[in-house]
């Protein structure tokens, strides 16, 4: 009997009992620790919340605070010195390899967890059982594995120990930030893995994430597929979540002809959306119209010009930085897009002044864009105009 355990499960039993409870502990890392607590994306019910903070004690041994405030501070210091985990800054492989010990490193840092952990769990039973006795759970998960599957449990509970580290400090830390597709120029170097987001959660929606911070929905494009969103959205459906924020909901009104303090608000809280319909209606057709405009020797200049002129500057390689520097030098049109491109990204600071400050702004860099001489740039701002934060 001891050889099976209380359960006695075949090979495919066991198999599936091990990715029932792995997923159980992504799912309660991406919806609770990630875009609950870390990010306020939604209010969750007490009962749901404190059932999460125990299964991350029980099987990751993990402190609520003490995650919370590594993914506040990656947040704040991205891709600096003071990021706990980038891999531009640290290297692929020592992100990939040595994930955990980044994260055990930034625990035992006392001013990250003071700096970063506000509004998270402070009663009686996170002080006197989770931090007390961290080790605990992840003991008790042993030997009830032990006791339920036999000596084979051993084996469920190393992967469930490994799960973890090697998916969310490795994978959405390490690949998270070094390839994969970026629907968003966002300030740092965060990329979507894959568009079907099922086996960690959604997190492998990271660029999307990164420029939406504080949205519990990761998904943007109609391809794309989020499963933590789908956990979320029945978790609200039985009352279990509410308050569940998303992304900026922006409205066109085609018959508005004149750009207001309305289609400027609309703009500013969409700008990561118009950036990336700047890329595609203007920046894409303009390089590729005069990289065919260019003789034999000149079209050498263009070659990635498209991502280079997209690409926020902080993200440049020097070698990227240099071809930038002579395409704008030999190609005035060039020269026109990458600074109306830096134009529109400077107007969008203007979102925290006063409203005429960002009324203003937008409206010289309209005025600018339609004088520019240059077709794809009148027409996107003509488009500008039509946004509102109201239904038309």
């Amino acid at each position: 009997m001891f050889e099976q355990g209380l359960l006695a499960l075949s090979g495919w039993q066991t198999l599936l009992y091990t990715l029932v409870l792995t997923h159980i502990s992504i799912i309660c890392v991406t919806v609770y620790l990630h875009r609950c607590m870390a990010h306020r994306a939604m209010d969750m019910h007490p009962a749901l919340a404190h059932f999460f903070r125990f299964w991350a004690w029980l099987t990751t041994a993990t402190i609520t605070k003490e995650w919370v405030s590594v993914h506040r501070k990656h947040h704040a210091k991205c891709e600096t010195e003071d990021d706990p985990h980038s891999p531009v800054v640290k290297g692929l492989k020592k992100v990939l390899l040595t994930g955990a010990e980044l994260y055990y490193e930034e625990i035992n840092n006392k001013e990250t967890i003071q700096r970063y952990s506000k509004g998270c769990p402070d009663d009686w039973v996170e002080n006197n059982v989770y931090q007390k006795y961290k080790m605990l759970g992840i003991a008790i998960m042993f030997v009830v594995n032990l006791i339920l599957l036999g000596p084979i449990g051993i084996t469920v509970w190393a992967v469930q120990m490994i799960w973890m580290p090697f998916h969310a400090a490795g994978i959405i830390n390490g690949l998270g930030h070094a390839i994969g597709y970026r629907n968003f120029e966002c300030s740092d170097a965060a990329r979507n893995i894959v568009p079907f987001a099922i086996w960690i959660g959604g997190e492998e929606l990271h660029n999307n994430h990164h420029t939406y911070p504080n949205s519990a929905k990761l998904s943007v494009k109609k391809w794309e597929f989020d499963i933590g969103w789908m956990y979320i959205r029945a978790f609200e459906m039985l009352g279990l979540v509410k308050n569940v924020r998303s992304g900026p909901v922006v409205h066109v009104d085609s018959n508005k002809l004149e750009l207001d303090f309305d289609a400027a608000m609309a703009a500013a809280n969409n700008r990561f959306q118009i950036m990336a319909k700047f890329y595609q209606t203007v920046i894409k057709p303009v390089v590729a119209e005069q990289k065919k405009q260019a003789d034999e020797s000149g079209r050498a200049l263009f070659k990635r010009a498209k991502r280079i002129i997209a690409k926020d500057d902080n993200l440049l390689s020097d070698s990227y930085r240099q071809q930038l520097i002579e395409l704008t030098d030999k190609d005035e049109i060039m020269e026109t897009i990458y600074q109306m491109k830096q134009g529109l990204l400077q107007v969008w600071k203007k979102r925290t002044a006063n409203k005429d400050d960002l009324l203003i702004a937008m409206q010289d860099w309209c005025k600018q864009a339609e004088e520019s001489g240059i077709r794809a740039l009148a027409d996107f701002s003509h488009s500008l105009k039509q946004y509102s934060t109201r239904i038309a």
